[in-house]
């Protein structure tokens, strides 16, 4: 969501009289009130009104209470939209989001971006153990849903202030391509195994997810078939199970056939044999005929 103009046209409309600080380039502490035109561009502005305490680490936090509020201009008629901070910082944006669904039982969701940027090391937070801001983000983050949790007992079953944290990494896969001058006899055993070593069942899934397009913020839950571990996304709309080493056999693929789930994926290292790889999809045909089936 992109406030500016619509912003100062919503504080107009609604006869609020906020007073804004800033510091400008000096660090001197400027007064201002928005006028009826024009734009709030700068994100070093804060609600004097609202807020007298100086942050530890970030110089321009924005305040809790004006953010609920311009998300509740915002989002007035769409108690389920995204809302998006692409500086988060200590995550203010978020615990705002979280307590105005407490406020009015809405189901608004977050999306915070922020770079595993160094504290400063004189800092309170650097002394506390927290490297960086994305560490202080998601922090904030556990605390302020469990303390509106704790303050509003009544809406608290049904208030959702979990959230996930991803990572922009490269690919899980090996690099396969070299020129045939590159390639030696060493080289070759490698080429047996096509995901990179230090990569998890987690990482794994949300890169399928994403192949597949399947939304990041749905439900996942693990469950043990036969021994092996499957992640369920949104109860059947997919199924996955990165086992290795041969694990996964006919008997196995009947059992989760039996779920017919929407898409099944598993990893190509996974499969006892060639046999096993080439019956799965025959497998899900005659169980499960709708079906997608997948290997990576």
């Amino acid at each position: 969501m992109v406030l500016d103009d619509w912003f100062l046209d919503n504080l107009t409309a609604t006869n609020e009289k906020l007073n804004f600080v800033r510091k400008n380039d000096e660090g001197t502490v400027q007064y201002y009130v928005p006028p009826t035109e024009g734009k709030l561009l700068s994100d070093n502005w804060m609600d004097i009104t609202l807020s007298g305490n100086e942050a530890s680490e970030f110089d321009t936090e924005k305040n809790v209470e004006l953010l609920l509020r311009a998300a509740g201009w915002v989002c007035c008629e769409d108690k389920s939209a995204f809302i998006l901070d692409f500086f988060a910082g200590s995550a203010t944006t978020a615990h705002s989001v979280m307590k105005l669904n407490s406020e009015d039982g809405g189901k608004r969701k977050f999306i915070m971006v922020q770079l595993p940027e160094a504290c400063d090391e004189k800092s309170e937070a650097f002394k506390a153990g927290y490297k960086t801001i994305a560490e202080i983000s998601k922090e904030r983050i556990r605390r302020a849903g469990q303390k509106i949790k704790e303050e509003n007992t009544t809406i608290a079953p049904n208030l959702d202030v979990g959230f996930r944290v991803l990572k922009v990494d490269s690919s899980n896969m090996e690099d396969i391509y070299y020129r045939p001058d590159a390639v030696d006899q060493d080289l070759l055993g490698g080429f047996s195994e096509n995901i990179k070593t230090d990569r998890t069942p987690e990482d794994l899934l949300f890169q399928v997810l994403l192949d597949w397009g399947v939304d990041l913020t749905l439900p996942i839950t693990k469950e043990t078939i036969s021994s092996h571990e499957v992640f369920f996304v949104d109860n059947n709309a997919l199924a996955a199970c990165f086992v290795r080493d041969g694990e996964v056999t006919d008997d196995f693929c009947k059992e989760l056939a039996t779920r017919q789930p929407l898409r099944v994926v598993f990893r190509d290292a996974g499969f006892k044999d060639d046999s096993v790889k080439i019956n799965v999809e025959q497998i899900f045909k005659l169980m499960s005929p709708h079906t997608e089936v997948k290997s990576i």
